[in-house]
């Protein structure tokens, strides 16, 4: 089976779709955090919860507190350690998130072994975009996490990127700011320009109309065609039993972009 990942910026709804192609699409499908946000992960490594539980704590002792929007592009940006436990403890870190990543990894061809679609949610080579390497003042050790991803990280057989101008993403949902919105928007696109069947889908749209497009996108990749619910396919998608109407494609259709 293929893995798809969606990726978008914040407000874009990655987390709608994601529900609703779970509740709703009618192959067998697994869901996986590809994300930076370890609250968020369905899955993980001991060894991250227990790095996330030190951070959390030591935070707390200092009295400092997160930003809202703020995240690793630009925290680790800015961050200078300095002296010997500190760069001990930046490189344990490394390590650990490596780990991390590839331990989803490993769990996806899992997944699709036994027959699953794999539904990434996010997808660190989009969350560290391969232009970032470059970001001034950024930490060794995360230059090297990032040649490692692009270096060594499989792609995704499909990347669905969930498309808004920043405006509407900030009136949505009115996390960061407009100009950092604008800033993820224009990596993301960037580094699909690199990567293999990138689609964009307009999240303007209605929802339901969203996910037509979404589930039209994977079909593609199947093989096969997805015909929406409207006027006749709606009694054929009645008969067949669930939403979906699907026949294979011709032959010379394309599955990926080169």
């Amino acid at each position: 089976m293929i893995s798809v990942a969606l990726i978008g910026v914040d407000g874009a709804g990655k987390t709608t779709i994601a529900d609703m192609l779970q509740k709703s699409f009618p192959r067998p499908l697994k869901y996986l955090y590809m994300g930076i946000n370890q609250e968020s992960s369905n899955v993980g490594l001991p060894t991250t919860r227990f790095i996330e539980s030190v951070k959390t704590h030591k935070r707390k002792s200092s009295g400092a507190s997160s930003v809202p929007g703020a995240s690793l592009h630009s925290q680790e940006a800015i961050l200078k350690k300095k002296g010997f436990v500190k760069s001990v403890w930046l490189y344990v870190r490394l390590i650990n998130r490596i780990a991390e990543e590839w331990y989803r990894q490993l769990l996806s061809w899992r997944y699709r072994k036994q027959g699953f679609i794999v539904l990434f949610d996010r997808h660190f080579l989009f969350d560290f975009d391969k232009a970032s390497i470059q970001i001034p003042g950024l930490p060794v050790a995360e230059k090297i996490h990032r040649w490692c991803l692009h270096l060594f990280y499989p792609e995704p057989d499909l990347v669905i990127f969930l498309d808004a101008p920043p405006e509407v993403l900030f009136a949505r949902k009115g996390e960061a700011n407009i100009a950092y919105l604008a800033e993820r928007r224009r990596a993301y696109l960037a580094q699909g320009e690199i990567t293999r069947n990138f689609k964009c889908v307009d999240v303007t749209q209605p929802v339901e109309k969203v996910f037509a497009d979404v589930c039209g996108h994977i079909y593609k990749v199947l093989g096969q065609e997805y015909l929406p619910q409207t006027g006749a396919n709606r009694q054929n998608a009645s008969d067949a039993g669930n939403g979906f109407i699907h026949a294979p494609l011709k032959q010379n259709d394309s599955t990926f972009k080169k």
